[in-house]
């Protein structure tokens, strides 16, 4: 059962009576209404009242709501204001521009403006590599969208994408040092989304491209690997891949299984499925069988485009067809990155002995965990709430470290692979078990672990 969480937190300021059980009052309507109270502050008193702020977490914005609605009905309670916490983190914005160098008199300026800056705006003209060692693109990535797929709440365009992309940018800016800067785009016409990052990338040392939706996210990054000298990572594909690899790496160390004996079953085959199986490859698995809306994805099936006929020409051995509890049937591995709720622990008991359950989807994974646990012997999710959450924050920091430290031009299938290893090596093997096969997101050995892992395989 969900619990509620610190994305669903409010501060209720209230007026109560003086009186010695107010403060029990109060934190008992709060738990009748199923909130749970993180924090008590007494902001002002008088001799007929007290202002409280009463901090709590909900399961929902409704459940928000119901908990205000509880308090309001409390004798001598008045309600003055209600504040989502969550939004009160996003007011003007998580990020901003700050100067690395003093403007203190005249001579800074003239060092770091004008007159000085024209000589080193010559010598990068001269040589333009110099760039990467004279101005911000040295340490600077673009976080690129065009609005289309936002999280998994769909198409809500350029400006409803942004705070998703100031979180990214804070995140590079947290594990890895990256100065990121959103660059939300107002069109998703193919080519003009390509045209764009052309026009932009001199600035930037890496883009990284996000919330786009497939089978239009494969095209884009493909051509703009072709086109532009710095790396181009699609985040919801070869983030999403790298941390899988690396959290089935260590779960298969638990149950003792090597990948190339097992079953692996991916259910969604969009941006992120695409790219987990397409990694997975890399290792040779037993078989891997891709499962979509539509079922198994297999080489005789009618209306494949070709994103899923790639994928149908180098998977499912035997050409099964069918359905996703079908795929189940005698398969170690079930990655999940699709929808929420399609199987319970039945299916999971149709599964190979010591099943490792992999349900990604977020804020619902496609089976309840408590379910899969029923059956599986490793079981993760994308959740912040269970063990072993699968989180791209694990990769996405130190990948980009490591690419601009190495001054990439490119990103290869190697580079991936080795991030994927300094994370899954990152717990070692006395911390080892079927409840830490990665580590946590706050882990801050893992960044550098990552970007050391992609400088070698980027100089190799």
């Amino acid at each position: 059962m969900p619990v509620p969480g610190p994305g669903y937190s409010i501060t209720v300021r209230l007026e109560a009576p003086p009186s010695a059980s107010a403060a029990g009052d109060l934190t008992s309507a709060v738990g009748r209404a199923g909130g749970v109270i993180t924090a008590f502050d007494v902001v002002e008193s008088h001799n007929d009242r007290v202002v409280i702020d009463l901090t709590c977490n909900a399961l929902s914005a409704n459940h928000a709501k119901d908990i205000t609605d509880t308090l309001e009905t409390l004798p001598g309670i008045v309600v003055r204001k209600v504040s989502d916490r969550t939004f009160l983190v996003h007011l003007g914005g998580k990020i901003e521009i700050s100067s690395k160098v003093p403007l203190r008199n005249r001579d800074d300026l003239s060092r770091a403006y004008t007159p000085g800056v024209a000589r080193v705006c010559e010598a990068i003209a001269k040589n333009p590599d110099d760039a990467r060692r004279l101005t911000i693109k040295r340490n600077t990535v673009a976080v690129v969208t065009d609005g289309s797929a936002v999280l998994g709440l769909g198409n809500l365009g350029p400006a409803a994408a942004l705070p998703v992309m100031e979180g990214k940018a804070a995140l590079f800016k947290k594990f890895a040092g990256v100065d990121a800067w959103p660059v939300c785009l107002d069109t998703q016409d193919t080519e003009e989304i390509i045209r764009a990052v052309e026009l932009i990338a001199p600035v930037y040392g890496g883009i990284n491209l996000e919330d786009i939706s497939a089978p239009r996210c494969f095209e884009i990054e493909a051509r703009l690997r072709e086109k532009l000298d710095i790396p181009v990572f699609h985040d919801d594909q070869h983030g999403t891949a790298i941390v899988v690899v690396a959290a089935l790496r260590n779960a298969l160390r638990v149950v003792n299984k090597d990948i190339k004996d097992c079953r692996i079953t991916v259910c969604g085959v969009g941006a992120a499925g695409s790219a987990i199986i397409r990694l997975l490859q890399a290792q040779t698995p037993g078989d891997i069988i891709a499962v979509d809306v539509d079922g198994i994805v297999h080489r005789d099936r009618p209306g494949l485009d070709s994103n899923l006929k790639s994928i149908a020409a180098s998977t499912n051995k035997d050409n099964q067809s069918g359905r996703l509890h079908d795929a189940l049937v005698g398969s170690d591995v079930f990655i999940g990155v699709s929808a929420p709720n399609l199987f319970g622990a039945d299916q999971v008991a149709t599964m190979a002995k010591d099943a490792i359950v992999f349900a990604l989807a977020n804020p619902d994974p496609e089976i309840d965990p408590m379910e899969a646990q029923q059956h599986a012997a490793v079981v993760a999710t994308g959740r912040s709430d269970f063990p072993n959450q699968i989180n791209n924050v694990l990769a996405f920091p130190g990948v980009f470290r490591g690419l601009l430290d190495a001054h990439a031009k490119t990103i290869t299938d190697a580079m991936l692979l080795a991030a994927a290893a300094a994370i899954a090596d990152v717990v070692d093997g006395d911390r080892l078990n079927a409840s830490f096969i990665v580590p946590s997101v706050f882990d801050n050995t893992v960044a550098p672990a990552v970007a050391e892992a992609v400088r070698k395989a980027a100089a190799s």
